[in-house]
């Protein structure tokens, strides 16, 4: 066996895993590559049609207020976690070793919402960037009629360019994510300087924070405002990356927390920002909501008055979702592999391998895109089920994010070992029960149809895509999980290889086959 060379490697055999990935990724490529996935200005003005319909420019803004304040909450309460179990598992690593009487149901319903959504998330990478060429074409051709299947094909496009970046250019994927993070900051500062240039001076400053409560859902307007809160979420979601990233970096005790409230804090101030910028542009928003060019290019065509103009700067916004649908498929490989190398998924030795020359999980991404394509092919049937998809990610990563917080609250937030990243305790309460808070709160309301009269075209089938997760771990526990699922796996030669540099001292909360 190789020695282990590093004190991050010797402190990730100490929690049971051999290191496998090259630690490529420095604090500003993996910042990039956190942000990308998140990529909250441009998620959150191409999804505007979310939230206008639910309140206007008053459930936009103050919805992705309210929204931010929770994720930082979020963030903050699982940074604590990254900085103390600094593995590619993520939450159900860290419920499996801070509550081992309930392990290993907790860790398996865990692992199993977090795989579930991170691959749903990989595709909306390729659904926002087929959307905004669909706006191109309806804005340039009015009369054309834009199919599902070309949008099927330009989001199959997008899919192939992100699994070729991430099967063949590993070496070259910090660069990759630099540049995202470059091109996404360049953008926001170009566009919004840009329209506020172009834009008429006779605009109202006031009336996208106080306009007109505009509710077309048929919901009561408290309820209608609540489920606008879903641009904020989606725009927000995801934040998790670095921790199933965290073997890639060095340092990942103090780096990785950083990073994963740092990305929230730069979506949201970005976000904010460039959709107050939209909405003070804007023309009749109710013009905005029922354009057939989608909002965002709506916006822009009615602040330049030029189609050319317009499309020259929804190029920002376009490339930025293909790095999204890049570094999102990249977490979600990881995510697979780690949950795979801990014996979570069918086939796990298979989807648990590391390619020997390309050093990536290929197996993970293999499965990460067949599930792409399946969800492609289920658009070609029915938007709704597939909107229902993409809904369906952040339900099921909400709940991943409140299952360790809820059991760190449960157990008198005295389950974390002695870490870098500490909140205050008074701090670390409020921000926990907050959190958990939002999450329910979400987790019910993204249930809901988005409005009245409920009918087959516009029912809510998220319900319906989390019951298909459900029905397949229920089956898998069922068959293999509830025999030989046992939580993170420790390797006896890591941890000999631990001892023999010293390392016996580092903390090995880490699960075993005979800990339960």
């Amino acid at each position: 066996m190789k020695d282990i060379p590093a004190d991050d490697d010797v402190h990730l055999a100490a929690l049971g895993h051999r290191a496998e990935l090259k630690r490529n990724f420095s604090m500003l490529s993996m910042l990039g590559l956190a942000f990308a996935i998140l990529n909250s200005w441009t998620a959150l003005s191409t999804s505007l049609n979310l939230s206008l319909p639910s309140g206007g420019c008053t459930s936009v803004v103050w919805g992705l207020v309210t929204a931010g304040i929770c994720n930082i909450c979020t963030a903050s309460s699982l940074a604590e976690f990254l900085s103390a179990w600094p593995t590619a598992g993520g939450q159900y690593h860290w419920v499996a070793v801070s509550w081992k009487r309930q392990m290993p149901i907790l860790s398996w319903i865990t692992g199993w919402a977090n795989v579930a959504g991170w691959l749903a998330l990989t595709a909306t990478g390729g659904l926002l960037g087929s959307t905004l060429i669909g706006g191109i074409i309806g804005l340039m051709y009015p009369m054309f009629e834009f199919q599902r299947w070309h949008q099927f094909l330009i989001y199959i496009a997008i899919n192939i360019i992100a699994f070729t970046i991430n099967a063949f250019m590993n070496v070259g994927l910090p660069l990759v994510t630099k540049s995202a993070f470059i091109w996404s900051l360049t953008g926001f500062v170009v566009i919004s300087i840009t329209i506020l240039s172009c834009a008429s001076p006779n605009y109202n400053s006031g009336e996208f924070v106080f306009g007109e409560f505009i509710n077309t859902t048929g919901w009561p307007d408290g309820v209608a405002w609540l489920l606008g809160l879903l641009q904020g979420g989606f725009g927000l979601t995801g934040f998790d990356g670095v921790a199933h990233m965290i073997e890639e970096i060095p340092n990942p005790s103090v780096i990785g927390p950083r990073i994963m409230i740092g990305c929230v804090v730069i979506g949201i101030t970005t976000g904010l920002i460039f959709l107050i910028v939209l909405l003070f542009v804007a023309g009749d928003i109710n013009l905005v909501i029922a354009s057939a060019a989608t909002p965002l290019l709506q916006i822009f065509y009615d602040a330049t008055r030029s189609k050319a103009g317009s499309i020259c700067l929804l190029m920002f916004p376009l490339v930025c979702t293909v790095f999204a649908a890049t570094t999102i498929m990249t977490t979600s490989s990881r995510m697979v592999y780690a949950f795979a190398r801990d014996g979570g998924l069918p086939a796990s030795p298979f989807f648990s391998k590391v390619h020997p020359k390309l050093q990536v999980p290929l197996n993970g991404l293999y499965m990460t895109m067949f599930w792409v394509i399946v969800f492609g092919c289920i658009f070609l049937g029915s938007s709704s089920a597939f909107n229902a998809i993409t809904s369906s990610s952040v339900v099921m990563l909400d709940i991943a994010y409140g299952i360790p917080i809820a059991i760190n609250c449960l157990r008198g937030r005295q389950m974390l070992p002695e870490r870098p990243f500490v909140l205050p305790q008074t701090l670390g309460w409020i921000v926990n029960l907050i959190a958990l808070a939002y999450i329910s709160l979400t987790t019910v309301l993204f249930l809901f149809p988005p409005e009245l009269p409920v009918t087959g075209s516009n029912m809510n089938y998220c319900v319906a895509a989390i019951g298909v997760v459900i029905i397949i771990s229920t089956f898998q526990w069922i068959v293999d999980g509830r025999k030989n699922f046992t939580g993170p796996r420790v390797d006896a030669e890591v941890l000999a290889a631990v001892e023999g540099h010293g390392g016996s001292n580092i903390d090995q909360t880490a699960d075993t086959k005979g800990e339960k």
